[in-house]
């Protein structure tokens, strides 16, 4: 938020799923996936114990996770080795406390990814079968209201935080800028 302003995010409205840009999805849920840098233990002489300290722009494995409510046609094509380019788009309420006013704002996240596991679900009368698939993501891209937040890129050395670049001198240390 700017200075003077007063806008309370409140909730997510809704959101759709897309594949390669513009191919909407079924009817689902999605886990998003989370950001866990990886680390090291630094300890010896001039470290009173030990630091787990961070790797710069490094990410242990990040997942996401696509729950359908039924068996859907897009869970047999996402199921098909190689790289797929996944999008969920959403729009937030945001509320204006200065002026009374409830808005939105958009939120997408752009991810590319590899099946790991499908579990077909369970079949029972009167149910949903939650199926599920798990993906790797090597591609993610954030953002809020039209501005980048978050664009972590694993094969192209790429952690950006808000317009940050972390390993943009990793990239040039090793030559490939």
């Amino acid at each position: 938020m700017a200075a003077g302003e007063n806008k309370i995010p409140e909730r997510l409205i809704n959101f759709r799923v897309y594949n390669n840009g513009n191919d909407l999805l079924g009817v689902a849920t999605v886990e998003l996936p989370e950001l866990e840098a990886m680390s090291d233990t630094v300890s010896g002489a001039g470290i009173a114990g030990e630091v787990e300290s961070p790797v710069m722009g490094h990410f242990s494995s990040m997942t996401t996770t696509i729950t359908w409510r039924t068996i859907e046609k897009p869970l047999a094509e996402l199921a098909k080795p190689g790289a797929h380019a996944l999008e969920v788009r959403g729009s937030e309420q945001v509320y204006d406390a200065a002026n009374g006013i409830y808005s939105t704002v958009p939120v997408r996240c752009s991810m590319r990814v590899s099946p790991k596991t499908v579990s077909l679900g369970s079949f029972e009368p009167g149910s949903t079968t939650d199926s599920e698939q798990e993906f790797e993501v090597t591609y993610l891209k954030l953002e809020v209201n039209k501005k980048e937040v978050v664009e972590i890129d694993k094969y192209n050395y790429i952690a950006r935080f808000n317009g940050v670049d972390v390993l943009a001198k990793v990239r040039a240390d090793l030559g490939l800028t």
